[in-house]
């Protein structure tokens, strides 16, 4: 090794270094600390943080600073998020990719966010609620029900009773079905079986069972089976409803909404079932099918149902029974070999189209059971309203109510009275009555008038008391 020991080196082009172990040269301080060293491939080394390359890598263990730095940053890697400080400058960010949440902190800058994809839902909005300071405006395609398509507050269940806790004709006592007839079990649900072989052998009944929230349902109840479905024979459940409270469906018109029909249904037998809306209208009659499955024997399960609407015929305005909701339990063929998924003209043929399990009435002893039925404007089923049974038995009473008329006279004169139904009912109803106690009239004498607002009554005799019963159903 050769040592120069000068304060200074001058006039020197050239110098070459031994080979073997001593072709490295170094520049050493003082105090014999190396400062600088070229080793025998080239590289040169200042102190033990830096290194130059014979190919123009450099490697610095420190800091490196410096006024500007030019090239492409693509080989920047492994650069910890502690060491990237201060302003970023203004270019596009379309190649930071890999970013996660937890790294993109503090306030966004005011800036349009077109450019922002690819966001569900769920990550924009918490679950079940949305806050708007001002005024929130949704696309006409977003499906929110009651925004879009419906009223935002008050009453939306169009169906009365639909938890079943009203029953003034039976108080949960069992009702047997009568073939070809209509009879009303649960308040405004009714039931028909036609041309069946065993139909005063089906029962209907409110009883104490539902689905979590609901006290009552009610029960159909097949106790001698039928043995098959004979091509003229069917059995359904009815609520028939007034035309003047489906104006707001706007049918026939640009407006024209859908409507959901959700309710739960619990049944011995599984299977599909047909569920049909009929309006009974002058002129052509309006049918829709849908179908339901019951997947779970004895097993209460929600179905929701939604319909669009009719953009060729309006709804009647009227308080006549234009809109009937049928649950069909069985079809015969005659009125099954058509369905009607969208409105359609009304035929025999498409009566109960798309039903496809009779197994309730052929099986003896197979019980369906519903409650919680809900009707309302819009391609959304909400959670079920729960109205109050006072709400829901004024509702009922515009088709049904009864009272008590008691009247005694020593003179064996002219009795009358008048009674106001409160509330008003739907029309002037058909009154009858039911003597009871000791008393020897079958019924009260007669009736003078009536409207749907109050009727009178008058009996020549001595004593009378009596229960009256007045009908106004569709």
């Amino acid at each position: 090794m050769t040592v120069i020991n000068p304060n200074s080196i001058s006039g020197i082009t050239s110098i070459t270094l031994p080979s073997g172990d001593s072709n490295v040269l170094t520049i050493h301080t003082s105090d014999g600390v190396e400062r600088f060293r070229i080793d025998s491939s080239g590289n040169i080394k200042v102190g033990t943080a830096a290194t130059i390359s014979p190919d123009g890598d450099l490697f610095v263990t420190g800091v490196c600073t410096a006024t500007t730095l030019a090239g492409s940053g693509a080989n920047l890697t492994n650069l910890p998020a502690a060491n990237v400080t201060g302003t970023l400058p203004a270019i596009s960010g379309a190649n930071l990719t890999s970013l996660t949440a937890g790294n993109l902190t503090g306030a966004l800058p005011a800036i349009s966010g077109a450019n922002l994809t690819g966001i569900a839902a769920t990550d924009n909005v918490r679950t079940g609620i949305l806050d708007v300071a001002g005024i929130a405006t949704f696309r006409s395609d977003v499906n929110i029900p009651n925004v879009n398509s419906g009223q935002i507050g008050g009453r939306r269940n169009k169906i009365y009773n639909g938890k079943m806790d009203v029953d003034q004709r039976n108080s949960g006592s069992a009702v047997t079905l009568s073939n070809n007839l209509t009879t009303y079990t649960v308040d405004r649900f009714s039931a028909q079986p036609v041309n069946m072989d065993q139909a005063t052998d089906m029962t209907a009944q409110q009883v104490d069972d539902g689905p979590d929230g609901f006290a009552h349902s009610l029960k159909i109840t097949t106790n001698t089976a039928e043995s098959a479905i004979a091509a003229d024979e069917f059995v359904s459940v009815y609520q028939k409803m007034e035309g003047q409270d489906f104006q707001d469906l706007a049918y026939n018109t640009s407006d024209t909404k859908d409507i959901t029909m959700s309710f739960y249904v619990k049944s011995s037998i599984t299977g599909t079932f047909g569920f049909t809306i009929y309006r009974d209208e002058p002129g052509t009659d309006r049918i829709v099918n849908k179908t339901y499955t019951i997947n779970s024997a004895n097993t209460w399960e929600r179905k929701t149902i939604t319909i669009a609407g009719d953009t060729s015929r309006a709804v009647n305005n009227t308080n006549t029974s234009d809109w009937w909701n049928i649950w069909h339990l069985a079809v015969g063929s005659n009125y099954d070999s058509a369905t009607s998924s969208t409105w359609q003209n009304y035929t025999t043929t498409n009566w109960g189209g798309g039903h496809a399990q009779d197994g309730v009435i052929t099986t003896a002893g197979a019980t369906w059971q519903i409650t919680g039925v809900q009707l309302e404007v819009g391609s959304q089923a909400t959670a079920f309203e729960h109205r109050s049974v006072g709400e829901e038995l004024a509702l009922c009473q515009r088709y049904y109510q009864t009272g008590f008329i008691k009247i005694y006279d020593s003179n064996a004169g002219i009795q009358a009275v008048s009674q106001n139904f409160m509330p008003e009912m739907r029309a002037a109803p058909t009154i009858t009555g039911t003597q009871f106690d000791s008393q020897t009239d079958a019924i009260w004498g007669s009736v003078e008038s009536t409207t749907s607002r109050a009727c009178s009554f008058f009996k020549n005799g001595v004593e009378i008391c009596q229960r009256w019963i007045c009908n106004a159903e569709l």
